[in-house]
């Protein structure tokens, strides 16, 4: 056990390296934000989307952008707007008069990383024609159904506090995504940072391209060799488990406040997450700190509360907060 532990460690160190790479390359561009840098690279090692909520003007944006001009991958921005169609995402059939036959042209979704810009601002017929592609790997228009390349990543980004012009993520899209990522506002000493590299006309940051697909897809492989001992397995099922009783691990009076706990996407969600993030820390074993340091991105959009909840001001993150501390750490 400890041999191949020991191995695992030295396989992770290897095809970890070109993480800091990567990280410092985002430096040129971000200041601060390391927790949103590090949840996006959990997404993309675990083949996992991202949902990044926070208020307007936190670089959002500029964060999943920044992070595709270091990959050297196809990388398509869609502004998502209320007239906004189906086929302007997944694209069309085109009729050609010359051959009287119709072809399929392909849309932004035909991409390696798509960033899904203020995605609750488009209507509930293009937010589920993402379901497919999120879910599937793959885009059906007509009668074509055409496989997407790996890596595929959605990224969506959305504002919490903007309710005019918005339509609510159905749950169902919702719970495609991995992570959902909440920002906030940075320190006083990294907004003078920001203010000093960023409050000019002059911006001359250039990010290179430090990683390739295959650096991608060799290390998802190199993550789901990592080892995860039973007991974090079991903790990982106690935890998700007590989002749906609550009443069976001493937290009968949870019970009243969810409506709804989170699926068996959540369980597996969460263990391949702990594995990236083992990843991310040079480790080739999940830790029960990993699973905390992660759960509430996995947890927080899973867990619907009552409307006895919101009466007393308790969100899903109180509550998932609430379980963490009481489930018992192995």
């Amino acid at each position: 056990m400890d041999t191949g532990v020991s191995m695992l460690n030295e396989l992770v160190k290897r095809e970890s390296a070109f993480v800091s790479a990567l990280m410092m390359e985002t430096q040129k561009v971000m200041v601060g934000q390391k927790y949103l840098m590090e949840r996006l690279l959990v997404g993309l090692l675990a083949d996992g989307h991202v949902l990044v909520e926070g208020v307007p003007g936190l670089a959002k944006t500029t964060a999943v952008k920044t992070l595709a001009d270091t990959l050297q991958c196809r990388f398509q921005r869609i502004q998502f707007t209320p007239d906004m169609l189906p086929a302007d995402l997944i694209g069309t059939l085109i009729y050609d008069q010359n051959t009287r036959s119709f072809s399929v042209k392909k849309g932004p979704v035909f991409s390696n990383i798509v960033l899904a810009d203020e995605i609750n601002r488009a209507p509930a017929k293009v937010q589920s024609a993402l379901l497919e592609a999120m879910q599937e790997r793959q885009v059906t228009i007509g009668d074509s159904t055409m496989k997407l390349d790996a890596p595929f990543l959605v990224m969506a980004t959305q504002n919490p506090i903007e309710q005019e012009g918005t339509y609510p993520l159905p749950e169902a899209q919702v719970d495609r995504f991995m992570l959902k990522v909440k920002v906030t506002y940075p320190s006083k000493g990294e907004e003078l940072q920001i203010l000093k590299r960023m409050a000019s006309s002059q911006r001359t940051a250039v990010v290179n391209r430090v990683v390739t697909p295959d650096d991608i897809l060799n290390a998802r492989k190199v993550v789901d060799q990592i080892y995860m001992d039973e007991k974090i397995e079991q903790y990982i099922v106690d935890i998700v488990s007590a989002t749906r009783s609550p009443e069976n691990y001493h937290l009968a009076d949870l019970k009243p406040l969810i409506q709804y706990g989170a699926s068996p996407r959540a369980t597996i969600s969460l263990a391949m997450a702990s594995r990236a993030y083992a990843f991310l820390n040079g480790r080739g074993y999940v830790t029960p700190q990993d699973v905390k340091s992660i759960g509430m991105d996995v947890l927080r959009h899973r867990v619907v509360p009552t409307y006895e909840a919101e009466a007393e001001n308790k969100s899903s993150e109180d509550l998932v907060t609430r379980i963490f501390q009481e489930i018992q750490v192995p």
